[in-house]
């Protein structure tokens, strides 16, 4: 959410995060992802993170793998907000959160807060003109642990969460927010749960607008997909800055890869071999996303 500050061109921006299912394979490094995923959601809007607080939700911490989970999310908390520098400001703790001796899942709550200098340059997630190239900024490593994929196709909880690099996170949102600033990008939006594809998904609803993709093809496309990777944002621009976002990219040491173009039509993602080679995986109207997106509340209360 962002608030214009009345009598002046600033606004200030709020994130709220957490994945529980990452905070509960792995406590650290999913508490850790919690705090650069609130940052990463206020810099594609244009703010710069200041300052965060938390709300950590556990079991009963006088079982010792409890008071362990509970260790490990401070541990996690405190490195990402030292590296990203939003130290905590303030917080709560909230313990024996059971139901018949069963512990929910750790659950470390980050809100996190941003400035936007100029609140004309507010950056949004969806899609505005067709024939804008679509960039993604970070490493599509097609990590399916903890991932929504597996848990709504599959049931499962299982498997190691994703690896988060906090310094290229850091550098992946300098990128970002300095594009934004310069005026080079119409769209910027944040991977997360649901992997690249929901993300694209995300983009071409809100915008009304389709995109046709190619993802290089070196995993399983399941992987490709919906792997859940940090440090990963989806931009879109006009075609003639795409060579001075590069060259902020190349400055920042951050991976930049052209995967395709904004369209009038569907969302189209294929996948490409080293051998050229393309394989259709998801071809679908923007209204079928839509329908489906906006009805998944009312799809849940009817189960």
């Amino acid at each position: 959410g962002l608030l214009k500050v009345e009598g002046t061109h600033k606004a200030i921006g709020f994130a709220v995060d957490c994945n529980s299912r990452f905070c509960y394979l792995d406590p650290k490094t999913g508490a850790a992802a919690a705090v650069a995923e609130a940052a990463r959601n206020l810099v594609c809007s244009g703010a710069k993170p200041l300052a965060a607080t938390d709300g950590l939700n556990l079991g009963n911490p006088e079982k010792p793998e409890i008071y362990w989970q509970f260790s490990q999310t401070i541990d996690g908390i405190s490195e990402a907000c030292r590296v990203l520098d939003t130290p905590i400001v303030g917080g709560n703790v909230s313990f024996y959160n059971e139901s018949k001796g069963q512990a929910i899942y750790p659950t470390p709550v980050i809100g996190m807060l941003g400035l936007v200098t100029d609140a004309d340059k507010v950056c949004t997630q969806s899609f505005k003109q067709a024939g804008d190239v679509v960039v993604l900024l970070g490493i599509n490593k097609g990590e399916l642990g903890g991932s929504e994929y597996l848990q709504t196709v599959h049931g499962l909880a299982t498997g190691c969460p994703p690896e988060l690099d906090l310094s290229l996170e850091k550098r992946v949102q300098n990128v970002c927010l300095q594009a934004i600033g310069k005026g080079l990008i119409r769209s910027a939006h944040d991977c997360s749960e649901g992997g690249l594809a929901v993300t694209l998904a995300e983009c071409c609803i809100l915008g009304q607008l389709g995109a046709k993709i190619t993802i290089e093809q070196s995993a399983p496309p399941a992987e490709l997909l919906y792997g859940e990777s940090h440090s990963r944002i989806v931009l879109s621009m006009a075609p003639e800055n795409l060579a001075e976002l590069q060259q902020l990219a190349d400055q920042l040491d951050v991976p930049l890869e052209v995967i395709g173009q904004v369209q009038d039509g569907p969302l189209e993602i294929s996948g490409s071999s080293l051998e050229r080679t393309v394989t259709p995986f998801i071809n679908l109207p923007v209204q079928e996303l839509e329908s489906t997106w906006r009805g998944a509340i009312a799809c849940h209360m009817d189960r």
